[in-house]
């Protein structure tokens, strides 16, 4: 883990990498689990039986579950030393151009793409792309949005 003792350090790095998370697993009880909170039932993400046989021959994560690990990975990539709040305020872009297999492993990297002084703090935004293990392409990308106080 990157950690950056102020948070006005940052606005010199824009355009540089902020850190990179640990790995998660996707076990099909996590994939599950999303699935009985959000509704989401799709066969292509709870039944195995059936993914087996279809496009990615076995269930996939969610691709909203993936990008709701951004928290647990900014976590686990960087800390700000001084910040006392950091709320999320949105995204900018997301995608997912490629799928996240059951018994996978993924982890996020980090890149400062802007900084903005706001009152008690600053606005920043982060590219996150998510990386399957094993795998070239990113599972998801996506600008984050949040504010951070200090």
């Amino acid at each position: 883990m990157n950690t950056y003792p102020k948070l006005s350090d940052l606005q010199a790095l824009v355009g540089t990498s902020l850190g990179t998370s640990e790995w998660l697993d996707i076990d099909q009880n996590r994939i599950d689990q999303f699935a009985a909170v959000t509704g989401d039932r799709q066969w292509i993400h709870v039944d195995p039986v059936r993914a087996a046989s279809g496009p990615f021959r076995g269930t996939v994560a969610h691709g909203f579950l993936t990008l709701s690990l951004l928290p647990v990975m900014v976590h686990s990539a960087f800390s700000i030393g001084d910040v006392r709040m950091s709320v999320n305020y949105g995204l900018n872009r997301v995608r997912f151009p490629a799928p996240l297999p059951v018994h996978s492993r993924v982890r996020g990297h980090f890149k400062l793409m802007n900084f903005e002084p706001i009152d008690g703090g600053a606005q920043i935004v982060t590219e996150v792309s998510m990386e399957r293990d094993g795998q070239s392409k990113p599972v998801c990308v996506a600008e984050s949005v949040a504010r951070h106080f200090t």
